[in-house]
C-alpha cells in the first residue's frame, strides 16, 4: 500500500472496504478492495481466490479490470480500475426510472459482459445494480465476482445462497444444488424491469414471499419445482396464499415498455430454466435491432462464427485428405483385422503380435523368403509396398483376393508376395507399428530358437 495514496472511501461491506486511491508513481486513480482479517476466515479466502481467478481469465471492455493483488500484514488487497459510480446510484438519481434508450444500451452492455462469462462457462450469480459500475462515458463494467462459479468445476453441487434475494431465480430460492447460466438471465430480466420504473420487480421479504410474488405475476411453479418445494425442509408445512388478483407483465408495464421489450423480458423470466433465452439469443433479440452498437456487435459475432466454421471444415478436410487417413485404424487400441494380403485370420491389438507365414507353393518360395528377410530387417512403409502408386488410394475387393487401386484391379500373380497364407504359426516376434508403418523386429535369439 506504500505506493498508493488513499483519497477516500467508496463503499463498505461485511468483508471489507473499497478505497479510492492514487498511484503515487503514475498518478492513476484506482479502487482498492481492502479485506478484513482473512487468515482464519475460509469463506472470505475462498471468495477472494475465486474473484482473482475469474478476473484474470475474463478480459472484456464491460468487465472491471483487476490490476493487481497483494497481501500485507495478513490482509489481502485487490486493485481495480476506478469507475465513478454504480447503477444503484444512477437509479437513486432517477427514482421514477431511466430513459428507454439508456436502459436498452445498459442491458446490451451487461449482456455482452455476461456473454463473455458464459463463453468461459462461468456464471456470475450476483447480478444487481450495486455490482454494475457506470463510467462518466456511460460504459458499464460488471464487477464483484466473489460469488462467480465455473460450471466445469469437478464438483457439480453449487451454493444456493448467492444472489441478492430480489434477483434470484426460482431454482435458487428452492435451494437447487445444480443449476446453470439461466440464473444470470433471470437476474437481467428483473434488472430491466427495475430500471424501467425504479421499483424492484419482486421485492420479497423472504424466500417464501419471493416465490409468492413471482407466481403472482408469472404463474405457478413447474411440477418439478412444486415437488422440490414440498420436500424442502426450509418450507416444511408452508403453503402459498391463494392468488386472487394476478398481475401480468403486460399489465404492469403496458405503458412503460414497448411490446418488444415486454416479450424480451418474458423470454428471460421463464419459470423453467431451460426455456429462458440464452445470452446469445438475448443479444440477437428484436428488442436491440435499432441499436447501432448491437448491429455492429452481431456482425462481428457472425463473422467470428463463420471463421470458426471454416476452421472446423478445413480441419475435417485436411484429415480426410491425409495420406495416413486410410490407416488411422492402426492408432486405435481396439481389435481389427489385418488386411487380406497379411491374412484375414489374424486379429491385431495395439500391442505386440507375431506371426510367421509359411508359403506352400513351391514356385513362389524364393520370393516369400526374400519378403520375410526384408520385413524382419527394416521398417516397411505401407506407402512403399506399391511405390509406383504412391499417391493413390488402396482398397480391397470384398469378394476376391485382388487388390483395388484407384479403380484398377491387379491379379494374384502381380501380388503373389502378399498372397493369403495357408497356415499361421505364432513366433517370438515383436511387431511395433504406428500410423504409417509396420515395424517388425525379431527379438535376439528368438528366430534361432525356433529354427
Amino acid at each position: 500500500m506504500n505506493k498508493y495514496e488513499v483519497l477516500g472511501v467508496v463503499g463498505e461491506g461485511a468483508y471489507g472496504v473499497v478505497l479510492k486511491c492514487k498511484n503515487k508513481e503514475t498518478n492513476e486513480i484506482v479502487a482498492i478492495k481492502k479485506f478484513k482479517e482473512t487468515e482464519d476466515n475460509e469463506i472470505v479466502k475462498k471468495s477472494i481466490q475465486r474473484e482473482v481467478k475469474v478476473l484474470r481469465l475474463l478480459r472484456h471492455v464491460n468487465i472491471v479490470e483487476l490490476k493487481e493483488a497483494f497481501k500485507r500484514k495478513g490482509r489481502i488487497y485487490l486493485v481495480f480500475e476506478y469507475v465513478e459510480r454504480n447503477l444503484l446510484e444512477v437509479l437513486e438519481a432517477s427514482p421514477s426510472g431511466l430513459e428507454p434508450l439508456y436502459i436498452k444500451k445498459t442491458i446490451f452492455q451487461l449482456l455482452k459482459a455476461i456473454y463473455c462469462c458464459h463463453q468461459h462457462d462461468i456464471v456470475h450469480r450476483d447480478i444487481k445494480p450495486e455490482n454494475l459500475l457506470i463510467s462518466n462515458a456511460n460504459v458499464l463494467k460488471l464487477c464483484d465476482f466473489g460469488f462467480a462459479r465455473s460450471l466445469t468445476a469437478q464438483t457439480q453441487d453449487l451454493t444456493d445462497y448467492v444472489a441478492t434475494r430480489w434477483y434470484r431465480a426460482p431454482e435458487l430460492l428452492l435451494s437447487y444444488s445444480i443449476y446453470d447460466k439461466g440464473v444470470d438471465m433471470w437476474a437481467i430480466g428483473c434488472l430491466l424491469c427495475e430500471l424501467t420504473d425504479g421499483n424492484p420487480l419482486f421485492p420479497g421479504e423472504n424466500e417464501m414471499d419471493q416465490l409468492y410474488l413471482i407466481q403472482k405475476m408469472l404463474g405457478p411453479l413447474t411440477p418439478s419445482q412444486q415437488e422440490t418445494f414440498s420436500k424442502n425442509p426450509r418450507f416444511l408445512g408452508m403453503k402459498f396464499p391463494e392468488i386472487s388478483k394476478p398481475e401480468t407483465l403486460e399489465q404492469r408495464y403496458l405503458c412503460k415498455l414497448p411490446k418488444r421489450a415486454i416479450n424480451f423480458v418474458k423470454g428471460l423470466l421463464k419459470m423453467e430454466p431451460s426455456e429462458r433465452l440464452t445470452c446469445r439469443q438475448a443479444l440477437k433479440h428484436q428488442y436491440f435491432e435499432d441499436l447501432p452498437e448491437a448491429i455492429e456487435f452481431m456482425k462481428e459475432l457472425n463473422l467470428q462464427n463463420e471463421q470458426e466454421k471454416r476452421q472446423v471444415s478445413a480441419g475435417v478436410n485436411r484429415t480426410a485428405q491425409s495420406p495416413t487417413s486410410q490407416q488411422n485404424v492402426i492408432r486405435t487400441k481396439t481389435s481389427f483385422k489385418v488386411p487380406n494380403y497379411l491374412g484375414q485370420q489374424l486379429n491385431m491389438q495395439s500391442t505386440a503380435y507375431a506371426y510367421n507365414i509359411q508359403q506352400q507353393e513351391q514356385g513362389q518360395q524364393q520370393q516369400i523368403q526374400q519378403h520375410q528377410q526384408q520385413s524382419m530387417k527394416k521398417t516397411q512403409s505401407i506407402d512403399k509396398l506399391i511405390p509406383q502408386y504412391k499417391d493413390t488410394k488402396v482398397g480391397f475387393v470384398s469378394d476376391t483376393n485382388k487388390i483395388k487401386i484407384s479403380g484398377s484391379q491387379f491379379s494374384q500373380q502381380q501380388f503373389a508376395i502378399a498372397k493369403q497364407p495357408q497356415s499361421i504359426k505364432i513366433q517370438n516376434l515383436n511387431i511395433i507399428y504406428n500410423s504409417n508403418t509396420f515395424n517388425s523386429s525379431q527379438k535376439k535369439g528368438g528366430a534361432q530358437t525356433k529354427k
